[in-house]
């Protein structure tokens, strides 16, 4: 069975943050994910078309693809697994705020890792949050969720009750809504991108206002 896999969009020596990008998959399935998957391509175009952006405000861009296409697990997600290795291998090599933008099953998975002490927040994109969804992690974080209209995959109700939630353990939460959207971001893709870029800005001019590490002032 093969292992997680990091792909950096943006090799940066002294970059001024880090936004590591978490894609679908399924609620059971210890299949591999492979680059021919929907899932995980769909965030693969996504990192693509965030490169400018990540350059030009020296963010170090990557993205994981997870050993197992499926969550497989409460009580060891196989995609959590996966992420905490990858914000140990991207956290010990820069010590930076570490920002994370999930879709779907990325998006729960980005939340539940949420507590990592290099993460400052989390950008949930149409995310499966299903109802009960333990949101502790989300403490002293940003969160930042958007959800279409349209979306048949995932509970736009329950993401929305999810951000409700952690509005008073976060250091900010906010949860909008896409008209007309489904839930692939086919629909509106600029849109989605838009919001990631406006987010990302947004979490991180607020996480480096003070000197030290990533988390102070965040309280």
């Amino acid at each position: 069975m093969s292992g997680p896999r990091l792909d950096h969009h943006t090799a940066l020596e002294n970059p001024r943050a880090i936004v590591l990008l978490l894609h679908g998959g399924q609620q059971q399935s210890t299949d591999p994910v492979e680059n021919k998957h929907a899932s995980w391509w769909r965030m693969a175009l996504m990192a693509r078309s965030l490169r400018g952006f990540a350059k030009r405000h020296d963010i170090a861009l990557s993205l994981l693809q997870y050993g197992q296409r499926g969550w497989n697990s409460e009580t060891q997600p196989a995609p959590v697994v996966d992420a905490m290795w990858a914000l140990d291998q991207l956290s010990g090599s820069h010590d930076v705020p570490v920002l994370l933008v999930g879709h779907s099953m990325g998006g729960r998975t980005a939340c539940r890792v949420a507590d990592h002490p290099a993460v400052v927040g989390v950008v949930g994109l149409a995310p499966w949050l299903p109802p009960g969804e333990p949101n502790r992690s989300t403490a002293r974080r940003h969160l930042r969720i958007l959800h279409g209209t349209a979306d048949r995959w995932t509970s736009a109700a329950a993401s929305r009750d999810y951000v409700e939630r952690s509005r008073s353990i976060a250091t900010s939460a906010t949860w909008t809504s896409l008209p007309g959207a489904g839930h692939f971001m086919f629909r509106r893709s600029s849109a989605w991108r838009r919001f990631v870029e406006d987010s990302l800005t947004d979490i991180l001019d607020t996480a480096t206002s003070h000197e030290g590490a990533p988390n102070k002032g965040l309280a």
